[in-house]
């Protein structure tokens, strides 16, 4: 069943893949009628985060920003799809790294790097950051799929540049293999995913609301000494982002603890304010909110 949904799905996902930028933006505005006024897709979720994250907002000024977004995640959701068939050519002049240095500064530092994001522009096209002189070898951490033809679909898209997919489970012993045998990578992990009840450890506040913090990141780069960038991807226009690495630590282990976690959460807070429209805010961030906090986590 699982096969047969994806070769009913898959020759549709190709055709879209390679339609021309003008024709494609266009068919990604019908999806986001379809999306935002037929089938209401979280809507409710969506309004629900907004009116938390911006409760001085007037109504219309939501509406505009839901609006924006939707039109976002459609772009983005049919971006991903474009990278089947995008040459290196097309993807350098769509998501451009603008200030080079910033990897050359990365492939000098001899070690394993840890490069945080959020769900906030385009973080599917970061895999481009291998066609700028990246001589480290590109990882990026996911969840696995659980219809295996999509999962494998999925890895081979942001795989398409060298790009290695890692799944969350297996990223600790990866890492730790790749150490031993002096393979220094660079890991991409979006890093503001909602954690699970058993690591309810960090609270704190995201967009003014107390929530559970992921820690994971953190965990990885003082447990394996890796240096952590934030990427800061901004959206120039349509179809076009540019991107910068920011340096949050060299020295992940002599800093504070949860100073790399708050550090990338201000990080993305600042871009967040800027254009909420941006964010993915389809993705329940904000759920554990009212949750009863553990009497051993740590607040801030």
């Amino acid at each position: 069943m699982q096969g047969f949904v994806f070769w009913l799905v898959y020759p549709l996902l190709w055709l879209i893949s390679i339609l021309p930028f003008w024709l494609f933006y266009f068919f990604s505005d019908l999806i986001y009628i379809l999306v935002y006024y037929i089938i209401g897709y979280r809507k409710k979720t969506v309004e629900k985060n907004l009116k938390l994250a911006f409760p001085e907002k007037s109504e219309s000024e939501l509406i505009s920003i839901k609006k924006k977004f939707y039109h976002h995640m459609c772009d983005m959701f049919l971006e991903m799809i474009k990278t089947l068939t995008i040459s290196e050519g097309e993807l350098k002049k769509h998501f451009v790294f603008i200030n080079p240095k910033d990897i050359e500064t990365v492939n000098n530092l001899g070690k394993g790097v840890l490069v945080m994001c959020g769900h906030y522009a385009s973080y599917e096209w970061m895999i481009s950051m291998e066609l700028y002189g990246l001589k480290l070898k590109g990882h990026g951490i996911y969840k696995r799929i659980r219809n295996k033809y999509f999962d494998k679909l999925v890895k081979d898209i942001r795989g398409k540049f060298k790009t290695e997919m890692i799944e969350s489970h297996h990223v600790v012993s990866t890492i730790a293999r790749h150490q031993k045998n002096g393979l220094n990578g660079i890991y991409g992990m979006i890093a503001d995913q909602t954690p699970k009840r058993a690591n309810y450890k960090f609270w704190t506040d995201f967009m003014g609301v107390k929530v559970p913090f992921f820690t994971g990141s953190e965990k990885l780069a003082k447990d394996f000494d890796m240096p952590v960038y934030y990427l800061e991807v901004e959206k120039v226009k349509r179809g076009f982002y540019e991107a910068r690495l920011k340096k949050i630590t060299n020295n992940p282990q002599s800093e504070p603890d949860f100073f790399i976690t708050t550090s990338f959460r201000d990080r993305l807070e600042a871009q967040i304010k800027a254009h909420p429209e941006y964010y993915l805010w389809t993705h329940k961030r904000f759920k554990h909110r009212n949750a009863p906090i553990p009497e051993n986590a740590v607040v801030r």
